[in-house]
């Protein structure tokens, strides 16, 4: 002890062990700090993968091309509201040796055509590199794109046969994307998020969906999937480089009418967020990359005011979907805007914000090794265990009547209805004389469904629909893609998904968050529960390998679940391949002939000029003596149909500040007599644009015939006046 007047000193030992104390509350509070600023920035520490990305246009022809979606051949393309892009996501392990591509494509769907055209270019340029198994192919579903790229013969009815510039333009898309992603690969982190979307889409069949077992519904508070999974990638240093979402609503905010090839509300979610990722840049420019894909959106459509008559405006949201006066052509949704325009812009929005938030939140790691499951099917034939007791079998492919029906958000034709158990003798002679009956065999594995079209007996002049189906799961550690060539009713979805994290967790692979990918590799239509598929609405009707479809899809995908979680991938059977038919470039489209102007003008003329002042939220609107827009889609690489300039005093020059990526124009063409069309470009000026200057400007190419009959294609512009943009 220290007396009175004697000063207090420590022991050596005493003062060892202050300073001890002291240095371990130094790094006790050092430890804190950091573990604060990791919790905060989730991205800067240790990188996981090797990851790239890359976004590449896939528009194709913007003009007299069928759109793929409805199935109305009268929907051709004539212009351009937004661009179509192929967004590829490349995952490798940090040893580089294993890899999983992922695709989501501003497409209808991926046919199989389109696939093995991509697998074959993807081995010629890397070998083994990327294969069957480790990349997935899927289409965000819009109904706004061109079609003609399918080999079946049942999809070159409503497309005019097989056409090459579509099918090569997303080909070559798609490679591109991939080899972006592929040059940029870095060291990164893949953090995942989940949360709730409101507001955004209904149940179409919700009659059908009260078919499910009661004790199942009652498990899900609602019925429809408003879930979004967000996938975000990070490099080891931060940088921000892209997200997936998954969400399940139908694209088809714009409806039947439309004539502009875009992405729809998906499409438009990507645009937002890579406009907002990629600052300054032009629409489609940026190394940010946003894919919002598609997952089981079978029976989910956007619009959210649901069916009415459009004669009587009263409701018609029933079992068949039909009305009192003009039936069930007269039944349809209706979104939650003023127009199709406006609707896509509120679903595309709340998309978006939803997005946005679970990305900026994301905090979940995705950790593991990558692994890949694979194999071709031949869904006609597939040997189904419900139980230990009994066994069932699928169906060779056949389409019921109620797929003619067509849906609330674009109905089909004639006397058809959804919800049709019987057929009608009608039709079933038409169908009888033209195509033929359907077999005993395939009526009695179809039933209670009526066949309309019994497509897997149709072989002329190729078959009609795919036997041999592509089943395939992509797992990024704790992250499983279940990638399925077809559109999951909700409660299908919900089952599969089920059934592949069941697997998962008895093999010893616990706590996978399993998603959808929906549209993937090969396109067989839609896939409903075997309750939904005894009261045949139009899912139902369209679930084409018969009532035990779903059951068989189960089946397989455990299978795959079961050889990644134990390790055993390489002992599943490859399965048959599927066929690759000599089509060639069969179609019905018409010739593109050489385009002509009228008399003392030249290409590129205005016809209509601007007005000299507009002000912010009014359309300045432009016309011009136009050629068609097909021989652009083959000449051009990268092309832009239009720009949106403003003009600057300082430099004494003009700046692009809008393309035709950009939401806010439009490309309209219009094919005249005699090889004559013309072209009108809208630019709605949104809110916050700056005021000043500008003009827009049209890029074409014209199409000359030569006397060897040979062509030649010719660019061309034309600018309009200069306009000012005012205050209010």
């Amino acid at each position: 002890m220290c007396g009175k007047r004697s000063k207090c000193s420590f022991s050596r030992l005493e003062v060892i062990l202050i300073i001890c104390l002291a240095l371990m509350i130094a790094v006790t509070v050092v430890l804190l700090v950091l573990h604060l600023l990791i919790k905060e920035n989730p991205s800067e520490v240790t990188a996981n993968y090797l990851l790239g990305v890359g976004r590449a246009d896939c528009t194709g022809p913007v003009a007299e091309i069928p759109l793929m979606g409805y199935a109305n051949p009268d929907q051709v393309g004539g212009g351009l509201l937004m661009r179509l892009y192929s967004r590829a996501f490349i995952v490798a392990d940090l040893d580089d040796s294993r890899r999983v591509v992922f695709v989501s494509a501003d497409i209808g769907m991926v046919s199989q055509r389109l696939r093995l055209e991509v697998l074959k270019k993807l081995k010629n340029k890397y070998g083994e590199l990327y294969r069957q198994d480790n990349v997935i192919l899927s289409g965000t579903h819009t109904h706004s794109g061109p079609g003609g790229y399918f080999q079946y013969t049942l999809f070159w009815i409503t497309s005019k046969g097989l056409i090459r510039p579509s099918l090569n333009a997303i080909v070559n898309g798609i490679i591109r994307s991939i080899d972006i992603a592929h040059q940029n690969m870095k060291r990164g982190r893949l953090l995942i998020n989940r949360g709730t979307v409101e507001n955004s889409q209904i149940n179409r069949s919700p009659f059908s969906y009260l078919e499910n077992p009661e004790s199942e519904r009652s498990r899900y508070s609602s019925n429809v999937d408003k879930e979004m999974v967000v996938l975000k990638m990070v490099d080891e240093n931060g940088q921000e480089l892209g997200l997936i979402s998954w969400f399940a609503v139908h694209p088809v905010s714009m409806n039947n009418t439309n004539r502009l090839v875009n992405s729809d509300n998906m499409g438009y979610a990507s645009y937002l967020f890579e406009q907002e990722k990629n600052k300054g840049m032009l629409p489609g420019e940026g190394s940010f990359v946003a894919a919002f894909a598609s997952s089981n959106l079978g029976d989910v459509s956007p619009n959210t005011k649901g069916p009415f008559c459009v004669n009587t405006g009263e409701s018609c949201n029933n079992p068949q979907s039909t009305c009192p006066v003009g039936g069930a052509t007269m039944c349809m949704a209706m979104g939650p805007g003023n127009d199709m325009f406006d609707s896509t812009k509120i679903i595309g929005q709340n998309i978006y914000t939803k997005a946005k938030e679970l990305y900026e939140k994301a905090s979940q790691e995705v950790t593991g090794p990558l692994s890949s499951a694979h194999q071709w099917v031949n869904m006609s034939d597939v040997l189904v265990e419900l139980n230990a007791t009994h066994t069932v079998k699928t169906c060779k492919p056949a389409l019921g009547h109620s797929f003619a029906a067509g849906t609330i958000d674009g109905v089909g034709a004639f006397n058809f209805t959804q919800g049709s158990v019987e057929g009608d003798p009608f039709w079933d002679g038409i169908r009888d004389q033209l195509l033929g009956k359907p077999s005993n065999e395939t009526q009695a594995c179809h039933k209670p469904k009526p066949i309309l079209f019994s497509t897997g007996e149709m072989t002329w002049p190729h078959p009609w629909h795919p036997d041999i189906v592509d089943v395939q799961i992509a797992a990024m550690g704790s992250l499983a893609i279940v990638a399925v060539p077809g559109e999951l009713t909700t409660m299908s979805g919900r089952r599969l998904r089920e059934a592949v994290k069941r697997e998962f967790d008895s093999h010893g692979t616990p706590r996978i968050d399993v998603v959808i990918a929906g549209l993937c590799n090969v396109y067989t239509h839609y896939i409903a529960t075997y309750e939904e598929y005894q009261v045949q609405r139009y899912e139902a009707a369209s679930t084409i390998y018969g009532p035990h479809t779903l059951s068989a899809y189960i089946q397989l995908y455990r299978g795959l679940a079961r050889a990644i979680a134990t390790n055993t991938v390489q002992d599943l059977p490859r399965g048959p391949e599927p066929p690759v038919f000599n089509i060639g470039n069969m179609t019905l489209l018409p010739a593109v002939t050489a385009d002509r102007v009228p008399v003392n003008k030249t290409f590129g003329d205005v016809l209509q000029e601007v007005r000299q002042q507009y002000r912010v939220r009014e359309v300045a609107e432009v016309t011009f003596v136009g050629a068609n827009p097909r021989n652009s889609a083959e000449n051009a690489t990268e092309h832009n149909f239009l720009t949106v300039e403003r003009y600057t005093n300082t430099s004494d020059s003009w700046h692009v500040v809008q393309n035709d990526a950009s939401w806010d124009t439009r490309f309209y063409w219009t094919k005249g007599l005699l090889g004559r069309s013309k072209v009108t470009i809208e630019w709605h000026i949104p809110h916050g644009t700056e005021l000043g200057v500008y003009r827009i400007r049209y890029f074409g190419h014209y199409r000359r015939n030569l006397s060897n009959n040979h062509a030649v294609f010719i660019p061309f512009e034309g600018t309009s006046s200069a306009f000012e943009i005012t205050a209010l």
